[in-house]
This record gives structure tokens, C-alpha cells and sequence, in this order.
């Protein structure tokens, strides 16, 4: 249909009944007005066609009322200006009688059919109308840079196309339930209805509500992944019903804001995502660079430390007690650092795992015996099942796992109390725990403690900066392995984590 032809059409919808009836009449009468002097030449078969011709247009242009009232007013035309005896209702062969009838029935037929084609062509038109407005919505969304712009470019599309105000509610934190609406639009929505949309995943209606200025529509926002909200429609109190094709709109509408909030959703996501990525490299970087110039100059205050203990003469024994304490601390010193550079490298992938095939009660010994002194004041209990299989590790970095954490309970471990360490097969994996009688890990947060710089107890007066769980995590998941901490029921915590098994080469004896 050409933009000419929609607004002759336009004007005419806009006529009013009496003027559709008017021009009916002119039509006729000048139908009438031009057949008379065909009178003569044409037969009164012809003329007939003349005001079925009439009937059409009138059908066409004017409407279904209009072309009954062409039809019944062609009948009585041609009856009394050109049916003999002429300028009278008499009829005076019975046989016109059968061709005024088969004449009104062509006529209100014709109008029949010609009103349905021109019903169909209305709603064909009010359908491609439809269509590209959801198009032209679909590519501003597309665009949408924000929840709040997405709102104002539904609410507008509902105003223009439905003539009803739109309202989109979110899930609140969590996912289980609806947010509050804001302020200004909490009057508009029933909140049960929402809930029951949003919980069931089905369009609900309730015309009721719509009486006392609240939405009637609820429409759930079903996304690719999961639901991302409803869309709340209200229309006007004095409105009808909304029709199908009405509803059929929504839900395309709905369908296109669960698309655009599903990639708003994304977008934040990637963009955390990479927020994250870049301050996790940066501080893997900045750490980098600080333990590489602090090992040198601490490696050499530990050997000048060492070197005040071997002077000869003796230096006096408040110096010597001086230098031992420099020497603890500048060793202690030295050990963050070296922990500062090995979370740094851990984290940007930069350590090689030297896998090899080994028991591991040779890698538990070696660590008790590197710490030595540290772990003086406690009875270490050692219960390793004697059916554990050859295990393919890192030996030098499972031997700072356990370190670490034997270190860590000798810490906070009254003293003289046990720490014990076990292990065993569970299914596919082999489970090392370390376990104390300390006071344990603080409530809720077991899993942040494999945070860099987070401390169970960051009051506390022991040293430590929060890197040695944050490097047992690192290491043993990079062997495919898990870690996990928790309190004892008997008190004391225990920190426990798992090697896979494999499958171990075969050894075969040697025949002598």
C-alpha cells in the first residue's frame, strides 16, 4: 500500500456515519443520473452492472453499513427510473421481480466479502506497522548501554504502540524473589501477581486489578540462561480488553527485553571480569618487582648477621644476643619476600611443575625436618595409611605445602599441644590433613582464607602477612588437586588437601 493510498484511506476512516451515508446517496444518484440516457442503448442487464459497480466502490470506501444502504437503495434505483412502468414501484413483469432479489443478494454479497478483504487489509497493515516498530526496538536495545535505558525505550514503544504504561522488575540480590519497585512506580504493581509471574515463569492476568489503577499484565522475562525479571503492563481504565494480537506484541516485546538484559548481564560480567584480570596482573607485577630488589639486600644482612657471630675476638654477649636477633629477623624478613615472589610467579604461570612418581611419606618427613625449631614445642603425630600408592607431584613444592601449613598450626597451637598430620585414599585422590588443637578458624570464612593477604585472625600478634594458604591453594591446584579448611568438632583446626592418583608406572622385579 503506497503512503497516497494510506491517506485517502485514513480520511475516509475518519468520516463520520452521516457523511458515509451521504455520499451513499450521491453515489447512487449519480449512478442513476448517468445510466438515464444509456438508457436507450444499453440493456437493463447492463444497467444492473452499473449499480453493482456502485455497490463495490461504496464497499471499498466507505464501509459494510454504507454498502447495504447502496445496495437496497441500487434496487429501488433501477426499479423505479428504469424498470417498467418506469418512475413507479409497480413491476409489471413478474420476472423483474426475480432479478431485483438476485440483485440485492450480488449486492450484500459483494459487500460482505469486500468489507472482509478490506478488514483483513486494516489488520495486514496495523501488523506491518507492529512489526517495524518491534524491529526499530529491537536495534535501539541492541544499542542499550544501561537497565534505566532500556526502560525508557519499553516504556515509550508501549505508549506509542499499546497505549499503556509498562514498568520492568528486576530480581532482587539473590535471584529468589523481585525487587522493590521504585517509589514512584510501587502504586503501579501488585506485587503477588509479579511474584507469581516471576516464580512460575507464565504470562499472569488479572482484570480485577486493573480497576484500581494497578498493572494487569505480568509478563515473565524468560532469557537463554535464566529468568531475568517481568515486565509489568497496565492500560487505561476506560480501554477494552487487550486482544490477541495485542498479546502476541507483549510477548515479542518481552522476548527482546530478556535478550537485552541477558547481554547487559554479560557485558558487566566481561567487564569485571577483565577489571579483575588486569588487578590481579598488576599486583602479581608490582610483587614481582619488589621481592626481586628486596632479596638481594636482605639475602646480605642475613650474612653479615651470621658473619657478627664468627669475629674473633668474641664480640661481648649483648652484641652477640643483638646479632642473633637481627639475624631471625632479617631471615624472617627474607622468607616474606620469597613468598611475595612465589605467589607472584604462581599467579602468572610462570612456575614449571617437575612431576615425578614418589611416595609421599618421603616428602612429609623432609618437611618436618626442614622446619626444625619451629615446630620445637609440639609432638607432630604422623599417621600415614600404609597402602597410599606412588603419587606424581612436585616434591619441592607439596614440601612447601606442608611446611606451610605445619607451620601455620605450630603458630597458633597452644604449646606442647599435637599437631597431626594423616593421609589417605579417598576414591580417585589421596587426602593430606593438618590438623591442631588451636582456636580454630573464624566463623564464615573458610574460603576467604585462600585470599592473598587475608589472616584468620588479623588482630592477632603472630606475624604473618596472609600468603601461605594463598600459596598452598595456588600450588596444589596447579597438581589438579583441591584444598579446603574447617574446625574440628573436637576443637582446633585442620586444613586439608588432595593429590589425584593416577596411574602409577609398573615395576617389574627383577629376576635374579
Amino acid at each position: 500500500m503506497t503512503t497516497e493510498t494510506q491517506t485517502t484511506a485514513s480520511k475516509l476512516d475518519r468520516l463520520t456515519p452521516s457523511r458515509r451515508y451521504a455520499l451513499t446517496v450521491v453515489a447512487c444518484v449519480v449512478t442513476t443520473l448517468l445510466a438515464t440516457p444509456l438508457l436507450g442503448y444499453l440493456d437493463l442487464a447492463n444497467i444492473v452492472m452499473l449499480f453493482l459497480l456502485t455497490v463495490l466502490v461504496v464497499a471499498v470506501q466507505l464501509g459494510r453499513n454504507a454498502a447495504i444502504l447502496a445496495s437496497v437503495l441500487s434496487v429501488l434505483c433501477f426499479d423505479v427510473f428504469f424498470v417498467p412502468p418506469r418512475f413507479s414501484l409497480a413491476v409489471s413483469n413478474i420476472q423483474y421481480l426475480v432479478t431485483f432479489a438476485v440483485m440485492l443478494v450480488t449486492a450484500l454479497t459483494t459487500t460482505h466479502f469486500t468489507s472482509i478483504l478490506r478488514q483483513k487489509a486494516r489488520e495486514a497493515e496495523h501488523r506491518e506497522q507492529r512489526t517495524q516498530a518491534l524491529y526499530q526496538l529491537a536495534r535501539q536495545l541492541a544499542g542499550a548501554l544501561s537497565i534505566e535505558q532500556v526502560g525508557e525505550l519499553v516504556h515509550t514503544f508501549m505508549q506509542a504502540q499499546a497505549n499503556a504504561h509498562s514498568v520492568i522488575l528486576l530480581p532482587a540480590e539473590g535471584g529468589k524473589t523481585l525487587a522493590t519497585p521504585a517509589p514512584a512506580e510501587a502504586h503501579f504493581v501488585e506485587s503477588h501477581l509479579a511474584q507469581v509471574a516471576f516464580h512460575s515463569g507464565k504470562l499472569v492476568r488479572s482484570d480485577e486489578v486493573s480497576g484500581l489503577g494497578l498493572a494487569s499484565l505480568y509478563l515473565p522475562l524468560n532469557a537463554t540462561m535464566r529468568l531475568r525479571g517481568v515486565l509489568a503492563v497496565g492500560f487505561p481504565t476506560n480501554s477494552d480488553e487487550p486482544s490477541d494480537a495485542t498479546l502476541s506484541l507483549l510477548e515479542a516485546l518481552a522476548s527482546l527485553i530478556a535478550v537485552a538484559l541477558e547481554r547487559l548481564h554479560y557485558a558487566e560480567v566481561a567487564k569485571t571480569t577483565e577489571l579483575n584480570m588486569l588487578t590481579e596482573r598488576l599486583r602479581s607485577s608490582i610483587l614481582s618487582a619488589l621481592s626481586h630488589d628486596l632479596r638481594t639486600p636482605l639475602t646480605a644482612m642475613v650474612g653479615l648477621a651470621d658473619s657478627l657471630s664468627l669475629i674473633k675476638p668474641p664480640l661481648p654477649p649483648a652484641a652477640l644476643e643483638t646479632s642473633q636477633a637481627l639475624h631471625e629477623q632479617a631471615a624472617s624478613l627474607a622468607g616474606l619476600v620469597g613468598n611475595l615472589l612465589d605467589m607472584a610467579r604462581l599467579n602468572a604461570g610462570e612456575v614449571t611443575l617437575r612431576r615425578e612418581w614418589q611416595p609421599l611419606e618421603e616428602v612429609v618427613g623432609a618437611s618436618i625436618k626442614l622446619l626444625g625449631n619451629a615446630l620445637a614445642g609440639h609432638r607432630i603425630k604422623v599417621d600415614l595409611d600404609r597402602q597410599l600408592p606412588l603419587l606424581e607431584f612436585d616434591a619441592v613444592l607439596i614440601e612447601r605445602v606442608l611446611c606451610n601449613l605445619l607451620e601455620n598450626a605450630a603458630k597458633y597451637a597452644p604449646p606442647q599441644t599435637d599437631i597431626e598430620l594423616s593421609a589417605s585414599r579417598q576414591g580417585d585422590a589421596v587426602e593430606i590433613t593438618v590438623a591442631d588443637h588451636g582456636p580454630g578458624f573464624p566463623a564464615q570464612q573458610h574460603d576467604e582464607l585462600f585470599n592473598m593477604f587475608v589472616r584468620g585472625h588479623p588482630e592477632s600478634g603472630k606475624p604473618g602477612t596472609g600468603l601461605g594458604l594463598a600459596i598452598c591453594k595456588a600450588i596444589v591446584e596447579a597438581h589438579q588437586g583441591s584444598i579446603r579448611a574447617e574446625n574440628r568438632s573436637t576443637g582446633g583446626a585442620a586444613v586439608s588437601f588432595t593429590l589425584p592418583v593416577g596411574e602409577p608406572p609398573v615395576i617389574e622385579e627383577e629376576h635374579l
